[in-house]
């Protein structure tokens, strides 16, 4: 096997096991923009929240990372609920939630960010755990522990939000309140609850995304813009509110990004997914797939 090839197969490998970590990072967006209509452009802070919760945990307490991933997602979701609750009374219920709310949440973003740096300054910071340093060589392919883990937690994330949104009553709700919202109220439910909880699954989602990041790479409060246009461009060419689009989209980010760092290096590879967001928005607006 020549030098290119292995590197090349080096770059898919890379891609797919970022895939999967992109797919839990974006599956929040494909809730609060595809699904709802949300703008929610603060959806990486709550990433690096949830990143640093986990360090925190982790320092302070010696809590595994995983662990830290199950305690802050009930947290997670009451905050969802309280900040959908804040933008539906400012803004959604008098029709201004377009630049207003968008505003809102530009602020909420620099919010998070700011007392991130209050709170733990602008260094690096990580986290211990035994198997992040593991590494499983089988032949050409290598497994690191720290990208097959977020893999595997982000894919099952997933999985579970497509089968809560397509095998129970709440679910269908939520899609029956991005679809319909006056069909909804005609059979009794009130979008407005719908969508509370609906956002409020968003913002766990990407807290409980944040310990998959600081077990992958050291973090600092500012990190989340580098997933801005990342997490929008996968929505946007997942097909705005489909989950298996949203896994698909995460595959193909993940791939093109590893080749490009591997072959063109790392510097280009954050223009990847803004390249893929104007290309989508060109050639194929509805994105690969449509519910």
């Amino acid at each position: 096997m020549g030098v290119d090839a292995e590197l090349l197969f080096y770059a898919l490998q890379t891609g797919l096991l970022l895939g999967g970590f992109y797919a839990a990072v974006s599956v929040g967006i494909t809730i609060s923009f595809g699904m709802l209509d949300i703008v929610n452009i603060a959806h990486p802070a709550f990433i690096i929240l949830g990143a640093f919760v986990a360090y925190y945990l982790n320092s302070t307490f010696g809590i595994d990372p995983l662990l830290s991933l199950v305690i802050a997602a009930a947290p997670a979701f009451l905050l969802g609920r309280l900040l959908y609750k804040m933008y539906y009374y400012a803004f959604e219920r008098h029709g201004e939630e377009s630049l207003q709310g968008l505003a809102f949440f530009f602020g909420i973003l620099f919010i998070v960010e700011i007392g991130l740096i209050l709170l733990f300054g602008v260094d690096y910071r990580f986290v211990e755990a035994p198997y992040i340093s593991t590494t499983f060589n089988f032949w050409y392919v290598s497994l690191p522990l720290r990208l097959v883990i977020p893999l595997v937690v982000g894919l099952l994330m997933v999985t579970a939000i497509q089968l809560f949104t397509s095998r129970t009553f709440l679910g269908r709700a939520i899609l029956a309140v991005s679809q319909d919202p006056g069909a909804l109220r005609l059979v009794g439910g009130n979008p407005v609850k719908i969508k509370e909880i609906a956002f409020g699954v968003s913002i766990a989602s990407a807290v409980i995304a944040g310990p998959l990041l600081i077990i992958i790479q050291p973090v600092e409060p500012s990190i989340g813009r580098d997933y801005i246009g990342r997490v929008f461009a996968i929505c946007v060419l997942g097909g705005m509110s489909s989950l298996r689009g949203t896994v698909v989209a995460s595959m193909i980010v993940g791939i093109a990004e590893a080749v490009t760092a591997t072959f063109g290096g790392p510097a280009w590879a954050p223009a990847v997914a803004f390249s893929l967001l104007i290309l989508t928005l060109l050639l194929r607006p509805e994105g690969m797939f449509q519910r």
